[in-house]
């Protein structure tokens, strides 16, 4: 493999990385002129004259759609398949460049004809599908930004982001299909328009995906099809400056509030193009399947952008790992050829159980010899899962290319490359060739390698956030504290192996749990539990292990009312996981729910946390508890597991 790779071998990998570091801005423009196609070439790399509100090749100006469309086209791809689509029932459909251009044309020019301009935001509430990725970049097309909205969230968290965005379209379907069931979409939307304060959406454009009974309002609501199949197939493309902003996605943050993360045009387009390329070998002849959602940063950058910036043939699913049964991916490698193939860690820990527990659900069932690389996403992954992939996913002869990245980073920061990293399993191995990244301790000092202490990255890059969206204050004090002296906190601790230099990765330093892959704010499920007014007094929400998603969420419930147990303990708190599911969504359920007459507090009122996590992971009590001024209650918790 190194021979014929994209980066050949270690010491191909060790040049591009001493290139960045003896002269940074002029490795990032190479990629840059590499990369993308620049309708005004820029002249300066990087503008670090307001840090940390950097800007990178600020004076070119580019258009998104067109360098993943257009360019695609004119280099001879028309004919190649963009997209291999296959739906949750098995219905598959495939798009060429030419077609999903022409199709990206008709819904730009929809999006026009609604009045949509250069810099407006559109909410994007879609399930998987081509008319997801053809809603953004259809957006891209025309310079507007686009949100969107994972299709399992809440009516009430996307009436939040809709008001945070100000957005004046929506685009949505009457429904969605996971595992067998039609799913509410449209419905969503006009709740979470019903619930007031979404005065600016002016338009809700429809997709039919199911044909299912939904409401309409007159006036506002427009079908996709009876608005793009009018316009014509051709749409000169919105030439934005780089830093123009692209998207805006939302993640959770230690706070209550979620953020809403803003990326730029040009540098964001450069990264993920080039991770794309290098960090998966992607060659012309390459099917390559990522399996995330466009309602998250992967599917972002690992669907929507990067594939089709590189020329790439790709799977879209709209399904689920597990329907019809859980053998769903293997049979989907095995029909589409895939060759290169991207997961999460709670996917592949999922399918482990149902095959080591069915033999005719096993990978080694199927052929999956058009495997050539294996890629992991979303959370650190486990030595013994990594094993399971590799011997009966890759057949002992795949790299897994473990990638450490965030929806705030854009793209992969720290990955093995295939042919040019050895592996470890467990190791997201070394920074992607032009990422300073460090393990330092809470003053900013450098720590030696075998030390746990905080991930940073030391130096900007293309791809990074550009800000909060309207709260610039927040960007500066989260991202940048001014203890590490400019550089960027990933929020993640981490290590460095005493020999290898690898990194890997631990958990993470703030109130933020990751489940499943999704980054779940503790205070944004504390508060949704003490919004239901009628019950619950106080709450506080941990994190533990769990051998499936990673992070179990597990919360502990004072109620306003005396204290459950037995089967109405249990009844209540079904009912308020359907509570939490229906302020933030599914994702956000607490796996436990624990009630007590109070919780561990010092004398000052605060609530120890640490002692919590403690009493969630089944632990003895080890630590101080002196300051506790009721530390009985950690008893009754313990004993309400």
């Amino acid at each position: 493999m190194a021979r014929h790779a994209h980066v050949a071998g270690r010491a191909a990998y060790d040049a591009l990385v001493a290139g960045a570091s003896a002269d940074y801005t002029g490795y990032w423009a190479r990629i840059a002129r590499k990369f993308v196609e620049w309708k005004t070439p820029f002249t300066q790399v990087l503008d670090e004259s307001d840090a940390p509100f950097f800007r990178w090749f600020a004076d070119g100006t580019l258009n998104v759609s067109h360098n993943c469309l257009d360019r695609q086209v004119a280099a001879g791809r028309g004919d190649k398949v963009a997209i291999v689509f296959e739906a949750d029932d098995g219905q598959v459909s495939r798009v060429t460049y030419s077609e999903l251009l022409a199709r990206t044309c008709r819904a730009a020019n929809a999006l026009k004809a609604q009045g949509v301009k250069k810099g407006d935001r559109v909410v994007i509430y879609m399930p998987m599908s081509i008319e997801g990725v053809v809603a953004m970049q259809a957006c891209a097309r025309i310079g507007a930004v686009h949100a969107v909205v994972f299709g399992g969230f809440s009516a009430q968290a996307l009436r939040d982001r809709i008001i945070d965005t100000e957005a004046v379209l929506v685009v949505t379907a009457d429904q969605q299909l996971r595992g067998g069931r039609a799913l509410p979409l449209k419905a969503m939307v006009d709740e979470a328009l019903a619930l007031g304060g979404c005065q600016a959406v002016r338009t809700v454009l429809v997709y039919r995906r199911t044909g299912g009974e939904i409401d309409w309002v007159d006036g506002r609501d427009a079908w996709l099809h009876e608005a793009t199949e009018r316009e014509p197939d051709t749409c000169e493309p919105e030439w934005v400056d780089a830093e123009h902003p692209l998207f805006l996605l939302y993640t959770s943050g230690s706070t209550g509030k979620p953020k809403g993360v803003q990326h730029s045009s040009g540098g964001y387009l450069v990264q993920a193009a080039v991770t794309t390329q290098w960090t998966f070998d992607l060659h012309d002849d390459d099917v390559f399947w990522c399996t995330a959602d466009i309602g998250w940063v992967t599917g972002h950058t690992y669907i929507a952008y990067g594939p089709l910036a590189v020329g790439a043939t790709q799977v879209v699913f709209e399904g689920i790992p597990t329907y019809p049964d859980a053998a769903r991916f293997w049979r989907m490698i095995e029909a589409h050829r895939v060759s290169v193939f991207y997961t999460a860690p709670t996917a592949i820990r999922s399918l482990i159980k149902a095959a080591e527990g069915r033999g005719d659900l096993h990978p080694a069932r199927f052929d999956l010899h058009s495997l050539r690389v294996l890629g992991s996403v979303g959370e650190p992954i486990n030595p013994a899962a990594w094993e399971w992939y590799h011997a009966h996913v890759g057949g002992g002869r795949c790299p897994i290319v473990d990638t450490w990245w965030q929806t705030e980073t854009g793209a992969q920061m720290l990955t093995p490359l295939p042919g040019a990293t050895t592996l470890v399993p467990g190791s997201c191995t070394l920074p992607f060739p032009g990422i300073d990244a460090a393990i330092v301790d809470e003053a900013g000092h450098e720590l030696p390698n075998g030390q746990s202490g905080l991930l940073v990255i030391r130096k900007p890059w293309p791809s990074m956030i550009r800000t909060i969206w309207k709260d610039k204050a927040r960007y500066a004090s989260s991202y940048f504290p001014p203890e590490l002296g400019g550089a960027y906190l990933a929020g993640d601790g981490a290590m460095r192996d005493v020999d290898t230099g690898y990194f890997t990765i631990g958990g993470r330093i703030d109130d933020v749990l990751n489940v499943s892959g999704h980054r779940m704010g503790t205070m944004e499920i504390e508060s949704a539990l003490v919004a239901c007014t009628e019950l619950v007094a106080e709450a506080a929400v941990v994190g533990r292990p769990d051998d499936t998603t990673g992070e179990a969420i597990c919360a502990f419930v004072v109620l306003k009312q005396e204290r459950p147990t037995g089967e109405a303990a249990a009844r209540l708190a079904a009912e308020l996981r359907q509570w939490i599911g229906r302020e933030i969504g599914p994702i956000a359920k607490p796996k436990e729910i624990r009630f007590a007459d109070n919780l561990p507090k010092t004398r000052s009122g605060k609530i120890l946390r640490r002692l919590l996590r403690s009493v969630a992971k089944g632990e003895a009590i080890t630590q101080d508890v002196s300051t506790l001024e009721n530390p009985a209650i950690l008893d009754q918790l313990a004993e309400a597991h």
